[in-house]
Formats: C-alpha cells, structure tokens, sequence
C-alpha cells in the first residue's frame, strides 16, 4: 500500500468520528423516545450542528463522503428488492416516473421562461433539479448547456431549501393520508427533488416505502442520461455525442444497485448475508443521514432569490398533487 492510502484515511477518520457519534446519538434518543425516527433525527443533529457550532475543518474530508456512504446504501439496498413485486407495479411506476419527468419539465421551462422571465439556461436548471435529481442534475446539466457558476449556486440553493422542508412535511403528510407503505414511498419518489431526502423520508414512514421511494427515485435519475442529450442538442444546435450523452448521465450507483439486487433474487445468497447486507446498508444510510443533515446551510438558503422558489415551490405542489391523484388511483 501507498503511503498516500494511510495518510487518506486518518484524514478522513475524524469526520467519520463525528459521524458516527450523531448518528449514534440519534439511534439512542429514538430507542427511548417513542415515535421518533433515528435517520430523520440524524439529519436534524447534522443540520443542528452545522448551523450553529458549524463543521470543524478537520471534520470536512470525512463528513464529504456521505454522498458515496448514501449511494453505497442504495446500491446494498437492491439486496431487499423483491424482482416479483417490482415486475408486478414494474410498467404502472415507470409510467408514472416518465410522465413526472417530462410533465415536470415542461411545467418549469414554460413558467420560469415565460412567467417569470428567468433566463433560458437558469430556467432549464431548475427545470431538470426538480423534475429528475436535484443538485445532481443541475451540476450536470450546468456542464452540458455552460450555464455560469451564480445560476448554479442559486438554483443548488433552492433545491437544498426545498430539500430541507419537504423532509419534514412529507413524513408528516405520510402519517395523515391514507395510503399504503407502497404508495407513500412511490409518490414520495415522484415528488422529491434529491435522492437523500427521498430515501429519509420513505424510511421515516416504513421499510417498505424506503424500498419503493427509493426504486421510483432511481427510475428517475435513470433518465439523467436522456434530458442531459435533449438540452445538449437542444443548446448545441442539434449537433452532440448522443451516446456519449446517455452514458454520461447514467449514474453508477445505479448499475450496482440492479446487479445487488439481480444477484439477491437469484437465490445465490444465504440468509446470513442477505442480513449482513441489510445492517450494513442500514449503517451506511445512519452515517449518511447525518452527513446530509451537515450540509445544510440556512444561511445560504436566506441568500437564495426569491424567484427560483417561487418556481420550485409551485413545481413542487402541482406535481406532488398530480402525482398523489395518480398512485391512489392506479397503485
């Protein structure tokens, strides 16, 4: 081994340390407090610290990995994915999954262009962070199209903002409403921006609606790929890589994920490690949680203008309700 690999590690040892406590303490308050849930509870002491104490600098290398620490969760998460059950709701979700996508889109560009007034490229940033992954679209779309860093940051901002209370109002909503483990976790995948706080809350509500909420989400960053090519052509003039387009905006927790799921429902793993898989996984989502919850900033929120939430906000309620209508009627 390199020294470069030890010397990685204890850089990262710290932040993990912390990790580790908040999500501990979490785990602790929520077995003596009922009704309270670990993970929600790890992003509110993440979210708490780093609002008011904020994340110490030697904490920042460790705390960086929650987004590998979530996306290694999800990929383990295809160890609890029955294929028969999915096979079964397979063609209603991915239907719902492309009509969001598409509708979602279009309901963006149309009000922030033409509403709002919001310059094209901000525009189709908000548009693909809301309607396929959150910052994760926006980074990469922001690269296809060559949007300037101060529309990133702004958009980025108010997706975090939104990130931050649809976590708290959707386990809420989730408890009030009448709907089954399998809807709940479907409309929430529908409806989010991000997939961390998709996964939290479909957790938040039940084993079952983390697995849907977490496979619908999935479906959604599945189609990264395709609205980066449209807005490369779009902003090309029609001329790019289309295959370079779709691979790029694949993303590869995604192909793990189906391979640790295909490899679980073969029948190859014994019970033991289908268990081993399922603690590890619910490890990773603890640390990842907290993490999530270090990131948020609320003064960075307060910054964001006032137009790119109106957008989202507007967004995020007409498809939330049209999504709703739509898994209670067809789910």
């Amino acid at each position: 081994m390199s020294v470069a690999g030890p010397t990685r590690i204890r850089r990262l040892l710290p932040g993990l340390g912390l990790l580790v406590a908040l999500a501990g303490a979490s785990m602790l308050v929520a077995g003596v407090v009922p009704g309270v849930n670990a993970l929600l509870l790890g992003v509110f002491f993440g979210a708490l610290v780093a609002n008011t104490v904020g994340v110490p600098d030697w904490a920042e290398p460790g705390v960086g990995t929650q987004k590998l620490l979530l996306e290694t969760g999800i990929v383990l998460l295809g160890a609890r994915i029955a294929l028969d059950e999915l096979v079964a709701s397979g063609p209603v979700v991915l239907g719902l999954v492309v009509a969001t996508v598409i509708g979602g889109l279009l309901f963006v560009e149309v009000l922030a262009g033409r509403v709002f007034g919001i310059a094209e490229k901000t525009s189709s940033l908000l548009a693909a962070s809301a309607s396929v992954c959150g910052v994760s679209a926006a980074t990469a779309i922001a690269g296809t199209i060559e949007a300037d860093g101060e529309s990133l940051a702004h958009v980025v901002a108010a997706v975090l903002l939104f990130d931050a209370v649809t976590l708290v109002l959707f386990p809420i909503a989730g408890d009030v409403l009448p709907l089954s483990s399998q809807q709940f976790g479907v409309w929430v995948g529908l409806s989010m921006f991000s997939t961390g706080p998709v996964t939290a809350a479909g957790f938040a509500h039940s084993a079952v609606a983390g697995q849907w909420a977490t496979v619908t989400k999935l479906a959604r960053n599945s189609m990264l790929g395709g609205v980066a090519l449209w807005y490369a052509v779009r902003y090309a003039g029609g001329e790019t890589d289309s295959l370079r387009g779709l691979l790029d905006g694949v993303p590869r927790f995604l192909v793990g994920f189906g391979l640790v799921a295909a490899l679980a429902n073969s029948g190859l793993l014994s019970s033991s490690a289908l268990t081993a898989i399922d603690t590890a996984g619910d490890t990773l989502f603890a640390l990842a949680f907290v993490g999530l919850g270090l990131e948020v900033r609320l003064a960075a929120m307060r910054d964001t203008g006032l137009a790119p939430v109106a957008i989202l906000a507007a967004q995020l309620l007409v498809v939330s309700a049209v999504s709703l209508a739509l898994v209670v009627t067809m789910l």
